[in-house]
């Protein structure tokens, strides 16, 4: 089972909300996922976005790949949390 991290698309319409996702390839990009890591509103940018660095960096190490997109919201997360 290959899994990734990827956004997934919720709210209304004209007014996208997404949520940061773990997901089997496989499943529909809309569909089942395993598990949420945060949310991300486009309309307040990057500073719109939460995400469970613990979790990410957990799923991560077990193998799963983050998009382009998920790979900037969790550097843009991981510079603002003090370490």
């Amino acid at each position: 089972m290959a899994v990734v991290i990827r956004l997934r698309q919720e709210g209304q319409k004209g007014r996208p909300v997404f949520r940061i996702v773990a997901a089997d390839q496989r499943f529909p990009k809309e569909g089942r996922f395993l598990e949420i890591l945060g949310t991300y509103d486009p309309q307040k940018g990057v500073k719109g976005a939460t995400v469970k660095l613990d979790r990410v960096n957990a799923w991560i190490s077990q193998g799963a790949k983050p998009s382009d997109t998920v790979k900037s919201l969790i550097k843009h997360a991981a510079s603002v949390v003090p370490a």
